[in-house]
């Protein structure tokens, strides 16, 4: 069944993309942060193993929530780690886990990049697509990355 919620077809194909290409890039985020949380190790192994367990289920409820959000504008949802990988924005590093400190500055630095691409892509899918449903919703996001990237930059200092 068609959507009809009054935004022109082509303007959600075209809000389908943007989110698919951010879920691709939260998906690799929290593969990365589930990376951490199993192999992180040193003298704050146990306060680090949790800090990272909490981060990778807050992101994979976001991941959840772009896919559903995809699906409710009435388009499919990436779901190929092919297909994440081929539109990420995001890198993969192999990482020393004796160095956590690295380990949370990529984490950090990939928060942070979701962020510019939030940020890039609001402006669009409120004013030149006309979707304020979907402005609305990456614009939470944006809330909930800023947290969980203050939070790793804590760690730093």
């Amino acid at each position: 069944m068609k959507t009809t919620t009054g935004i022109p077809v082509h303007n959600l194909e075209n809000v389908a993309t943007l989110l698919n290409v951010l879920l691709a890039d939260e998906y690799v985020l929290y593969t990365k942060t589930k990376n951490a949380h199993w192999n992180v190790k040193g003298s704050n192994f146990y306060e680090l193993h949790i800090f990272f367990k909490n981060q990778y289920e807050a992101l994979d409820i976001m991941v959840d929530d772009i896919a559903e959000r995809i699906r409710s504008i009435g388009h499919f949802a990436l779901g190929s780690l092919k297909n994440f990988i081929s539109v990420t924005h995001m890198g993969e590093e192999n990482h020393d886990f004796d160095k956590s400190k690295q380990i949370i500055q990529t984490l950090a630095n990939d928060h942070e990049t979701i962020i510019r691409i939030i940020r890039n892509d609001i402006i669009p899918i409120s004013e030149k697509y006309k979707d304020l449903g979907t402005a609305g919703f990456v614009n939470c996001l944006l809330e909930k990355h800023e947290k969980m990237a203050w939070m790793l930059r804590a760690y730093l200092s």
